[in-house]
C-alpha cells in the first residue's frame, strides 16, 4: 500500500512519453523502490511513485514491453518532482497535446521538471528550457542540435541541474540521478544503500563524463551525416568503406568524394580521426589501462595505438594521460 503523502519523504510522477526507453524508467524507480523499503517487499514507504498518462491506459516501451499507468494525470503540485521519460525520436510525436499542457501547467506551478534520455526534445519544445542549461546523451547531440539549432546542449556530463528543470543522459545516468534526489531528500546513506543493492558500487556525479566524445558540427550534406552517425556508432569497428557506402546508398566513389568535399577527409581517415580523439578523451579523463582503451577504440595493439596518437598529438599515452593529471592537480589561479 502506498504511503499517506504525510508519510512519503520523496513524492515522484513519473509520465511516459510515446515509445519511451525502459531502462533509465526502471532504473530511477528501482533507486526510489529499494532506498526505503525493508527487506525484499517491493515497497513505497518514504518515496512515493505514480505512473501517469493523459489517457489513463497502459504504455508501451521502445523495446515493445507494455507498462501498467496507475493513474491519468493529476494535479501537479501532488509532487515533489514530476520525470518525463522520452524515447525514441523519429517515431512520431512523443507527447499528445493533453500532456504538452500538463506539463507547462506544471512548469508555471514550479513542480521541478525532470527530463530523462530525449524528453528534453519535449521540454524544448514547449518553451521550457528557455535561458537554462539542457544535458543530452552524445548519441543524440547532433539530432538536438539539428531539431534546434539555438540550443547549445551539454553531452559531456550524465545530469544537469538547473533550477526547477533536471536534464538526464538517460541510460544507466538515471540511476545516478535518482540517488542523487534520494540523497538530498532521505540521506545519502539510504541512498548508498539502493546502489548497493543494485550492485552499483556508488553514485557517479552529475559533472561526471559521459563515456564518449560529441563529434563536430554536422555537414549539411545529408549523406555525409548519415555515414558519420554509422561510423560514431561503432568507433570500436568502424565499418568498411565499401559498407558505409552502401548503407547510405551510395557507391564508394561517391560517397568518398563527397565526404573530401564536405570535411576534406575521406571516410577512412575521418574514422581514424574520430577513433584518436575517443582514445585521447579516455586517456585523459579516465583510469582505464591503455590497452583497454587501444582495444576499445579498434587499434590491434597499444604499440599501434601509441604511435598513431603521437602522430596526432604530439607525445606517447603515458605523457598525455600524465599531464592531463598535472593539470588537474595543479592549483586554480
Amino acid at each position: 500500500m502506498s504511503p499517506s503523502a504525510t508519510e512519503a519523504r520523496l513524492r515522484v510522477g513519473f509520465v511516459t512519453l510515446r515509445n519511451f526507453t525502459l531502462l533509465p524508467y526502471a532504473g530511477f524507480i528501482d533507486v526510489l523502490r529499494l532506498a526505503t523499503d525493508e527487506g525484499d517487499r517491493s515497497r513505497q514507504r518514504a518515496c512515493r511513485w505514480t505512473v501517469m498518462s493523459a489517457h489513463g491506459g497502459d504504455v508501451r516501451a521502445s523495446c515493445g514491453n507494455v507498462i501498467r499507468v496507475d493513474d491519468r494525470l493529476r494535479e501537479p503540485r501532488e509532487f515533489d518532482y514530476l520525470v518525463v521519460v522520452g524515447g525514441l525520436l523519429h517515431e512520431g510525436p512523443q507527447a499528445d497535446p493533453a500532456t504538452d499542457a500538463w506539463l507547462v501547467q506544471a512548469a508555471r506551478q514550479g513542480v521541478p521538471l525532470v527530463g530523462l534520455c530525449t524528453a528534453v526534445f519535449t521540454l524544448i519544445r514547449l518553451g521550457l528550457m528557455s535561458g537554462r542549461q539542457c544535458c543530452v546523451s552524445w548519441y543524440h547531440y547532433q539530432d538536438l542540435k539539428r531539431a534546434f539549432p539555438d540550443v547549445v546542449p551539454v553531452a559531456d556530463r550524465l545530469f544537469v541541474v538547473d533550477g526547477p528543470r533536471i536534464t538526464c543522459a538517460g541510460g544507466t545516468a538515471a540511476v545516478d540521478l535518482a540517488a542523487w534526489l534520494v540523497a538530498r531528500h532521505l540521506g545519502r546513506g539510504v541512498a548508498e544503500k539502493a546502489l548497493h543493492i543494485l550492485l552499483a558500487d556508488r553514485a557517479r556525479p552529475a559533472h561526471a563524463p559521459q563515456p564518449h566524445v560529441v563529434a563536430g558540427e554536422t555537414p549539411p550534406d545529408a549523406r555525409v551525416a548519415r555515414a558519420m552517425a554509422l561510423i560514431e556508432q561503432s568507433l570500436s569497428r568502424p565499418p568498411a568503406v565499401d559498407d558505409l557506402a552502401s548503407g547510405v546508398g551510395l557507391s564508394r566513389r561517391q560517397l568518398e568524394r563527397i565526404f573530401r568535399d564536405a570535411l576534406g577527409l575521406s571516410p577512412w581517415q575521418y574514422a581514424l580521426e574520430r577513433r584518436l580523439e575517443q582514445a585521447h578523451w579516455l586517456l585523459t579523463r579516465t583510469e582505464r589501462s591503455i590497452t583497454d582503451i587501444a582495444q576499445e577504440c579498434g587499434f590491434a595493439d597499444a604499440s599501434h595505438f601509441a604511435r598513431r596518437l603521437r602522430a596526432s598529438f604530439g607525445a606517447t599515452p603515458r605523457v598525455l594521460r600524465a599531464a592531463a593529471l598535472a593539470r588537474a592537480e595543479s592549483p586554480t589561479p
